[in-house]
Protein backbone atom coordinates (compact mmCIF):
# COMPACT_ATOMS: atom_id res chain seq x y z
CA UNK A 1 0.00 0.00 0.00
CA UNK A 2 3.24 2.11 0.40
CA UNK A 3 2.69 2.58 -3.38
CA UNK A 4 -0.84 3.98 -3.48
CA UNK A 5 -1.69 7.93 -3.61
CA UNK A 6 -5.26 8.57 -2.49
CA UNK A 7 -6.64 11.48 -3.92
CA UNK A 8 -9.85 12.62 -2.55
CA UNK A 9 -12.23 14.96 -5.09
CA UNK A 10 -13.83 17.62 -2.68
CA UNK A 11 -16.25 18.42 -5.41
CA UNK A 12 -17.78 22.05 -6.90
CA UNK A 13 -19.93 24.36 -5.14
CA UNK A 14 -22.07 21.92 -3.36
CA UNK A 15 -25.20 23.53 -4.33
CA UNK A 16 -27.22 20.95 -3.54
CA UNK A 17 -26.08 21.22 0.12
CA UNK A 18 -26.47 24.76 0.51
CA UNK A 19 -26.55 26.52 2.90
CA UNK A 20 -24.82 23.86 4.71
CA UNK A 21 -21.77 24.98 1.98
CA UNK A 22 -22.75 28.59 2.65
CA UNK A 23 -19.35 28.97 4.65
CA UNK A 24 -17.43 25.69 4.14
CA UNK A 25 -16.48 23.00 1.44
CA UNK A 26 -18.36 20.06 1.12
CA UNK A 27 -16.08 17.56 2.55
CA UNK A 28 -15.71 19.79 5.97
CA UNK A 29 -19.55 19.82 6.57
CA UNK A 30 -19.90 18.26 10.13
CA UNK A 31 -21.35 14.56 10.04
CA UNK A 32 -22.89 12.14 12.98
CA UNK A 33 -22.11 14.52 15.36
CA UNK A 34 -18.99 15.32 15.85
CA UNK A 35 -16.69 13.91 12.46
CA UNK A 36 -16.33 15.50 9.52
CA UNK A 37 -17.11 14.03 5.29
CA UNK A 38 -13.50 14.58 4.77
CA UNK A 39 -12.54 12.01 7.80
CA UNK A 40 -14.74 9.28 5.88
CA UNK A 41 -12.33 8.84 3.26
CA UNK A 42 -9.18 9.56 4.71
CA UNK A 43 -9.67 6.81 7.63
CA UNK A 44 -10.71 4.17 5.24
CA UNK A 45 -7.41 5.07 3.18
CA UNK A 46 -4.86 5.05 6.77
CA UNK A 47 -7.02 1.97 7.64
CA UNK A 48 -5.85 -0.10 4.57
CA UNK A 49 -1.81 1.74 5.43
CA UNK A 50 -2.08 4.13 2.67
CA UNK A 51 -0.56 7.41 4.61
CA UNK A 52 0.16 9.72 1.44
CA UNK A 53 -3.52 11.40 0.52
CA UNK A 54 -4.45 14.92 -1.30
CA UNK A 55 -7.60 16.59 -1.08
CA UNK A 56 -8.80 18.72 -4.25
CA UNK A 57 -10.71 21.63 -3.67
CA UNK A 58 -11.94 25.11 -4.79
CA UNK A 59 -14.52 26.75 -2.93
CA UNK A 60 -14.86 27.63 0.87
CA UNK A 61 -11.84 25.43 1.66
CA UNK A 62 -10.29 28.03 4.53
CA UNK A 63 -12.01 25.15 7.28
CA UNK A 64 -11.66 21.66 5.48
CA UNK A 65 -7.59 23.25 5.33
CA UNK A 66 -7.67 24.17 9.33
CA UNK A 67 -9.43 21.02 9.86
CA UNK A 68 -6.81 18.59 8.32
CA UNK A 69 -3.63 20.56 9.73
CA UNK A 70 -5.15 20.27 13.08
CA UNK A 71 -6.09 16.43 12.91
CA UNK A 72 -3.63 14.58 10.39
CA UNK A 73 -0.45 15.15 11.62
CA UNK A 74 2.37 12.38 10.66
CA UNK A 75 5.59 11.90 13.35
CA UNK A 76 8.75 12.84 12.08
CA UNK A 77 9.60 8.93 11.41
CA UNK A 78 6.85 8.36 8.93
CA UNK A 79 6.53 10.24 5.15
CA UNK A 80 2.77 10.45 5.26
CA UNK A 81 0.74 13.37 5.04
CA UNK A 82 -2.59 14.38 4.20
CA UNK A 83 -2.59 17.50 1.73
CA UNK A 84 -4.90 19.88 0.45
CA UNK A 85 -4.36 20.52 -3.50
CA UNK A 86 -6.41 23.87 -4.16
CA UNK A 87 -7.21 25.10 -7.49
CA UNK A 88 -5.04 27.61 -8.66
CA UNK A 89 -3.32 29.29 -11.73
CA UNK A 90 -0.44 28.25 -13.10
CA UNK A 91 1.59 28.50 -16.37
CA UNK A 92 0.00 25.47 -17.40
CA UNK A 93 -3.73 26.09 -16.87
CA UNK A 94 -5.15 29.34 -15.67
CA UNK A 95 -8.72 27.54 -15.63
CA UNK A 96 -10.60 26.18 -12.11
CA UNK A 97 -11.28 22.55 -11.97
CA UNK A 98 -13.56 21.76 -14.51
CA UNK A 99 -14.73 18.42 -13.74
CA UNK A 100 -13.65 15.35 -11.67
CA UNK A 101 -10.95 14.43 -14.32
CA UNK A 102 -9.84 17.77 -14.81
CA UNK A 103 -9.12 18.26 -11.63
CA UNK A 104 -6.79 15.43 -11.54
CA UNK A 105 -5.32 16.14 -14.27
CA UNK A 106 -4.34 19.40 -13.16
CA UNK A 107 -2.85 17.67 -10.39
CA UNK A 108 -1.25 14.81 -12.11
CA UNK A 109 2.34 16.17 -11.51
CA UNK A 110 2.11 16.33 -7.93
CA UNK A 111 0.18 12.86 -7.75
CA UNK A 112 2.39 11.02 -9.44
CA UNK A 113 5.82 12.79 -8.23
CA UNK A 114 7.25 9.82 -6.08
CA UNK A 115 6.63 6.85 -8.73
CA UNK A 116 3.02 5.05 -7.45
CA UNK A 117 1.79 1.93 -8.84
CA UNK A 118 -1.65 2.86 -7.90
CA UNK A 119 -3.77 6.36 -7.73
CA UNK A 120 -7.15 6.00 -5.40
CA UNK A 121 -9.32 8.65 -6.48
CA UNK A 122 -12.25 8.89 -3.83
CA UNK A 123 -15.08 11.33 -3.41
CA UNK A 124 -15.54 13.63 -0.17
CA UNK A 125 -18.73 13.46 0.11
CA UNK A 126 -20.02 10.15 0.73
CA UNK A 127 -20.31 7.69 3.94
CA UNK A 128 -19.18 4.06 3.79
CA UNK A 129 -16.49 1.62 5.40
CA UNK A 130 -14.94 -0.31 2.27
CA UNK A 131 -11.81 -1.64 2.80
CA UNK A 132 -8.93 -0.55 0.22
CA UNK A 133 -6.44 -2.64 1.18
CA UNK A 134 -9.47 -5.45 -0.56
CA UNK A 135 -10.02 -3.08 -3.22
CA UNK A 136 -6.38 -2.08 -4.62
CA UNK A 137 -5.82 -6.15 -4.03
CA UNK A 138 -8.49 -7.05 -6.55
CA UNK A 139 -7.27 -4.39 -8.80
CA UNK A 140 -3.68 -5.70 -8.82
CA UNK A 141 -4.58 -9.56 -8.69
CA UNK A 142 -6.86 -8.82 -12.66
CA UNK A 143 -4.29 -6.83 -13.68
CA UNK A 144 -6.95 -4.15 -14.47
CA UNK A 145 -5.87 -0.55 -15.95
CA UNK A 146 -9.12 0.80 -14.20
CA UNK A 147 -10.73 -0.88 -11.22
CA UNK A 148 -14.00 0.92 -10.42
CA UNK A 149 -16.47 0.27 -6.98
CA UNK A 150 -19.82 -0.59 -8.05
CA UNK A 151 -22.78 -1.34 -5.87
CA UNK A 152 -26.35 -2.75 -6.78
CA UNK A 153 -28.88 0.20 -6.39
CA UNK A 154 -33.18 -0.14 -7.14
CA UNK A 155 -33.83 1.10 -11.00
CA UNK A 156 -35.77 4.45 -9.18
CA UNK A 157 -31.58 5.50 -8.67
CA UNK A 158 -30.34 4.70 -11.64
CA UNK A 159 -30.88 7.70 -13.18
CA UNK A 160 -28.56 9.98 -11.08
CA UNK A 161 -25.58 7.46 -11.39
CA UNK A 162 -23.19 6.24 -13.85
CA UNK A 163 -25.22 2.39 -14.89
CA UNK A 164 -22.60 -0.25 -16.10
CA UNK A 165 -22.42 -4.08 -17.34
CA UNK A 166 -20.17 -6.63 -16.39
CA UNK A 167 -19.62 -10.20 -17.39
CA UNK A 168 -19.03 -13.36 -15.54
CA UNK A 169 -15.19 -12.51 -14.77
CA UNK A 170 -16.63 -8.88 -13.75
CA UNK A 171 -15.22 -7.17 -16.74
CA UNK A 172 -17.18 -4.08 -17.34
CA UNK A 173 -18.23 -4.02 -21.25
CA UNK A 174 -20.45 -0.71 -20.42
CA UNK A 175 -20.81 2.37 -18.81
CA UNK A 176 -24.21 5.01 -19.47
CA UNK A 177 -23.68 8.02 -16.86
CA UNK A 178 -27.22 8.43 -15.48
CA UNK A 179 -29.24 6.77 -17.97
CA UNK A 180 -32.79 7.96 -18.51
CA UNK A 181 -33.93 5.81 -21.61
CA UNK A 182 -36.03 3.14 -20.35
CA UNK A 183 -34.59 0.82 -22.96
CA UNK A 184 -30.96 1.24 -21.78
CA UNK A 185 -31.59 0.71 -18.41
CA UNK A 186 -33.94 -2.50 -19.31
CA UNK A 187 -30.80 -3.76 -20.80
CA UNK A 188 -28.50 -2.72 -17.64
CA UNK A 189 -30.68 -4.38 -15.39
CA UNK A 190 -29.89 -7.51 -13.23
CA UNK A 191 -31.70 -10.72 -13.50
CA UNK A 192 -31.57 -13.50 -11.19
CA UNK A 193 -29.68 -15.47 -13.02
CA UNK A 194 -26.83 -12.83 -12.92
CA UNK A 195 -27.19 -11.80 -9.44
CA UNK A 196 -26.67 -15.87 -8.68
CA UNK A 197 -23.49 -15.65 -10.74
CA UNK A 198 -21.96 -12.49 -9.46
CA UNK A 199 -22.70 -13.32 -5.78
CA UNK A 200 -24.49 -10.25 -5.54
CA UNK A 201 -26.96 -9.36 -2.42
CA UNK A 202 -29.58 -7.60 -4.79
CA UNK A 203 -32.74 -8.09 -5.78
CA UNK A 204 -33.63 -8.80 -9.87
CA UNK A 205 -34.60 -5.80 -11.63
CA UNK A 206 -31.90 -3.59 -9.71
CA UNK A 207 -28.53 -2.29 -11.75
CA UNK A 208 -25.00 -1.87 -10.83
CA UNK A 209 -23.67 1.60 -10.03
CA UNK A 210 -20.89 3.12 -9.89
CA UNK A 211 -19.54 4.72 -6.38
CA UNK A 212 -17.61 7.37 -7.47
CA UNK A 213 -14.40 5.68 -6.50
CA UNK A 214 -11.92 4.40 -8.75
CA UNK A 215 -8.07 2.62 -9.05
CA UNK A 216 -6.06 3.42 -11.39
CA UNK A 217 -2.72 2.19 -12.79
CA UNK A 218 -0.45 5.19 -12.41
CA UNK A 219 1.04 5.02 -15.89
CA UNK A 220 -2.79 4.56 -17.19
CA UNK A 221 -4.15 7.51 -15.60
CA UNK A 222 -1.90 9.68 -17.17
CA UNK A 223 -2.47 8.27 -20.73
CA UNK A 224 -5.58 8.60 -20.36
CA UNK A 225 -5.93 12.27 -19.20
CA UNK A 226 -3.57 13.33 -21.42
CA UNK A 227 -4.72 12.59 -24.25
CA UNK A 228 -7.61 14.59 -24.71
CA UNK A 229 -8.85 17.47 -22.26
CA UNK A 230 -12.04 15.31 -20.79
CA UNK A 231 -13.05 16.71 -17.79
CA UNK A 232 -16.04 14.09 -16.63
CA UNK A 233 -14.96 10.66 -15.19
CA UNK A 234 -17.90 9.27 -15.40
CA UNK A 235 -19.56 11.17 -18.59
CA UNK A 236 -16.08 11.23 -20.81
CA UNK A 237 -12.86 8.88 -19.80
CA UNK A 238 -14.64 5.95 -18.32
CA UNK A 239 -16.69 4.86 -21.72
CA UNK A 240 -13.72 5.48 -23.44
CA UNK A 241 -11.55 3.62 -21.52
CA UNK A 242 -13.60 0.55 -21.52
CA UNK A 243 -13.30 -0.14 -25.51
CA UNK A 244 -9.24 0.71 -25.30
CA UNK A 245 -8.34 -0.63 -21.67
CA UNK A 246 -8.81 -3.33 -18.61
CA UNK A 247 -11.62 -2.17 -16.82
CA UNK A 248 -13.28 -4.29 -13.88
CA UNK A 249 -15.83 -3.65 -11.40
CA UNK A 250 -15.30 -4.39 -7.62
CA UNK A 251 -18.45 -5.65 -6.44
CA UNK A 252 -19.50 -3.83 -3.12
CA UNK A 253 -22.60 -4.96 -1.08
CA UNK A 254 -21.66 -2.97 2.35
CA UNK A 255 -23.11 0.22 3.46
CA UNK A 256 -22.34 3.18 0.95
CA UNK A 257 -24.58 6.59 0.97
CA UNK A 258 -23.57 9.53 -1.30
CA UNK A 259 -25.48 12.28 0.70
CA UNK A 260 -24.97 15.19 -1.83
CA UNK A 261 -28.16 16.52 -1.05
CA UNK A 262 -30.23 17.80 2.28
CA UNK A 263 -32.73 15.69 2.64
CA UNK A 264 -30.23 12.28 1.85
CA UNK A 265 -27.83 14.25 4.61
CA UNK A 266 -30.63 14.67 7.31
CA UNK A 267 -31.37 10.55 6.40
CA UNK A 268 -28.25 9.31 6.39
CA UNK A 269 -27.34 10.99 10.16
CA UNK A 270 -30.57 10.17 11.41
CA UNK A 271 -29.78 6.34 10.08
CA UNK A 272 -27.08 6.66 13.02
CA UNK A 273 -29.28 6.78 15.30
CA UNK A 274 -31.11 3.33 14.84
CA UNK A 275 -30.60 0.59 17.49
CA UNK A 276 -28.02 -1.41 14.32
CA UNK A 277 -27.16 1.09 12.13
CA UNK A 278 -26.30 0.40 9.08
CA UNK A 279 -22.78 2.17 9.19
CA UNK A 280 -20.91 1.16 12.61
CA UNK A 281 -19.20 3.87 13.65
CA UNK A 282 -18.25 1.54 16.96
CA UNK A 283 -15.98 -1.17 15.07
CA UNK A 284 -12.91 -1.07 17.46
CA UNK A 285 -10.70 -1.66 14.49
CA UNK A 286 -12.16 0.74 12.25
CA UNK A 287 -12.22 3.88 13.69
CA UNK A 288 -13.05 7.09 11.95
CA UNK A 289 -10.62 9.61 12.83
CA UNK A 290 -10.47 13.46 13.44
CA UNK A 291 -9.60 16.48 15.15
CA UNK A 292 -9.31 15.74 18.80
CA UNK A 293 -10.78 18.29 21.35
CA UNK A 294 -10.77 17.28 24.80
CA UNK A 295 -14.10 18.40 25.98
CA UNK A 296 -15.69 17.58 29.35
CA UNK A 297 -17.90 14.73 29.47
CA UNK A 298 -21.59 15.09 28.13
CA UNK A 299 -23.74 16.15 30.74
CA UNK A 300 -27.60 15.46 31.34
CA UNK A 301 -30.33 16.55 33.73
CA UNK A 302 -33.84 16.00 33.83
CA UNK A 303 -34.35 14.44 30.24
CA UNK A 304 -35.70 11.63 28.14
CA UNK A 305 -33.87 10.89 25.24
CA UNK A 306 -34.97 7.77 22.95
CA UNK A 307 -32.57 6.52 20.09
CA UNK A 308 -30.58 9.46 19.84
CA UNK A 309 -26.65 10.47 19.18
CA UNK A 310 -25.56 12.30 21.80
CA UNK A 311 -21.83 13.71 21.30
CA UNK A 312 -19.15 15.19 24.33
CA UNK A 313 -19.28 19.03 25.80
CA UNK A 314 -22.81 19.24 25.45
CA UNK A 315 -25.47 20.17 28.40
CA UNK A 316 -29.02 18.91 27.71
CA UNK A 317 -31.85 20.01 30.39
CA UNK A 318 -35.04 19.47 31.01
CA UNK A 319 -35.52 18.37 26.83
CA UNK A 320 -36.99 15.37 25.14
CA UNK A 321 -34.60 14.30 22.66
CA UNK A 322 -36.01 11.52 19.95
CA UNK A 323 -34.38 9.96 16.38
CA UNK A 324 -31.95 12.93 16.58
CA UNK A 325 -28.47 13.52 16.80
CA UNK A 326 -26.95 16.06 19.34
CA UNK A 327 -23.25 17.59 18.27
CA UNK A 328 -20.48 18.88 20.02
CA UNK A 329 -20.81 21.27 22.94
CA UNK A 330 -24.63 21.79 22.40
CA UNK A 331 -26.69 23.61 24.88
CA UNK A 332 -30.73 22.44 24.78
CA UNK A 333 -32.86 23.86 27.64
CA UNK A 334 -35.70 23.43 29.46
CA UNK A 335 -39.38 22.64 27.66
CA UNK A 336 -37.57 21.76 24.89
CA UNK A 337 -38.21 19.27 22.40
CA UNK A 338 -36.06 17.75 19.23
CA UNK A 339 -37.04 15.11 17.05
CA UNK A 340 -35.75 13.64 13.95
CA UNK A 341 -33.11 16.89 13.81
CA UNK A 342 -29.69 17.21 13.96
CA UNK A 343 -28.15 20.07 15.73
CA UNK A 344 -24.44 20.45 15.07
CA UNK A 345 -23.58 22.24 18.06
CA UNK A 346 -20.76 24.63 18.98
CA UNK A 347 -17.12 25.37 18.37
CA UNK A 348 -14.57 25.77 20.94
CA UNK A 349 -14.66 29.00 21.97
CA UNK A 350 -18.14 30.22 20.98
CA UNK A 351 -20.15 31.66 23.56
CA UNK A 352 -22.81 34.48 24.61
CA UNK A 353 -21.63 37.91 24.33
CA UNK A 354 -23.35 40.76 26.10
CA UNK A 355 -24.73 42.44 22.68
CA UNK A 356 -25.98 39.10 21.83
CA UNK A 357 -30.36 39.01 22.20
CA UNK A 358 -30.46 35.51 21.53
CA UNK A 359 -28.01 33.16 24.08
CA UNK A 360 -25.92 30.69 22.11
CA UNK A 361 -27.75 27.50 21.96
CA UNK A 362 -31.55 25.97 22.09
CA UNK A 363 -33.34 28.16 24.37
CA UNK A 364 -36.70 27.12 26.62
CA UNK A 365 -39.67 25.33 25.36
CA UNK A 366 -38.64 25.31 21.57
CA UNK A 367 -40.38 22.86 19.46
CA UNK A 368 -37.59 20.78 16.69
CA UNK A 369 -38.88 18.50 14.56
CA UNK A 370 -37.18 17.42 11.20
CA UNK A 371 -34.46 20.35 11.10
CA UNK A 372 -30.80 20.87 10.57
CA UNK A 373 -29.55 23.28 13.13
CA UNK A 374 -26.12 24.00 11.94
CA UNK A 375 -23.27 25.00 14.24
CA UNK A 376 -23.28 28.28 16.19
CA UNK A 377 -26.84 28.66 15.23
CA UNK A 378 -29.12 30.13 18.01
CA UNK A 379 -32.38 29.59 18.73
CA UNK A 380 -34.69 31.57 20.15
CA UNK A 381 -37.40 30.57 23.71
CA UNK A 382 -40.43 29.30 22.68
CA UNK A 383 -39.40 29.26 18.45
CA UNK A 384 -41.17 26.10 16.72
CA UNK A 385 -39.37 24.90 13.72
CA UNK A 386 -42.21 22.03 12.69
CA UNK A 387 -43.11 22.71 8.69
CA UNK A 388 -46.30 21.84 9.59
CA UNK A 389 -47.74 23.02 5.82
CA UNK A 390 -45.21 20.37 4.25
CA UNK A 391 -43.71 23.02 2.55
CA UNK A 392 -40.99 21.71 -0.01
CA UNK A 393 -38.23 24.05 -0.81
CA UNK A 394 -38.52 27.95 0.73
CA UNK A 395 -35.72 30.70 1.37
CA UNK A 396 -37.09 32.72 4.69
CA UNK A 397 -35.50 34.98 7.48
CA UNK A 398 -32.50 32.88 8.47
CA UNK A 399 -33.45 29.84 7.77
CA UNK A 400 -34.73 28.05 4.85
CA UNK A 401 -36.53 24.43 3.48
CA UNK A 402 -35.16 22.05 1.26
CA UNK A 403 -36.61 19.24 0.78
CA UNK A 404 -38.80 19.75 3.50
CA UNK A 405 -35.90 19.77 5.65
CA UNK A 406 -35.78 22.98 7.96
CA UNK A 407 -32.01 24.21 7.63
CA UNK A 408 -30.94 27.10 10.15
CA UNK A 409 -27.46 28.08 8.20
CA UNK A 410 -24.31 28.73 10.22
CA UNK A 411 -24.47 31.04 13.03
CA UNK A 412 -27.92 31.60 12.36
CA UNK A 413 -30.54 33.09 14.63
CA UNK A 414 -34.14 32.60 14.87
CA UNK A 415 -35.54 34.87 17.36
CA UNK A 416 -37.81 33.70 20.13
CA UNK A 417 -41.19 32.67 19.40
CA UNK A 418 -40.99 32.22 15.76
CA UNK A 419 -42.99 29.63 14.05
CA UNK A 420 -41.72 28.13 10.96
Amino acid sequence: MKSVVTAILGGGQGSRLWPLTQHRAKPAVPVAGKFRLIDIPISNSLHAGIDQIFVLTQFNSASLHRHITQTYRFDVFNDGFVNILAAQQSLDSRNWYQGTADAVRQNLGRLTFNGPRDVLVLSGDQLYQLRMRKFVGSHREREADLSIAVKPVPRDQASGLGIMRVDASGRIVEFVEKPKDPAVLDRLTLDAKTIDKLKLDAEPGSLLASMGMYVFRSNVLKEMLNRDNSEDFGREVIPQAIRDFRVFGYLYNGYWRDIGTIPAFHEANLELTEPDPPLNLYHPEYPIYTHARFLAGLKIRDCRVENSVLCEGSVLMGSLIRNSVIGIRTLLRSGTEVDESIIMGTSQGERTREEDEVPIGIGRDCLIRRAIIDGGARIGDGAKLLNEAGVEDFDGDGYCIRGGIIVVPKDGVIAPGTVI
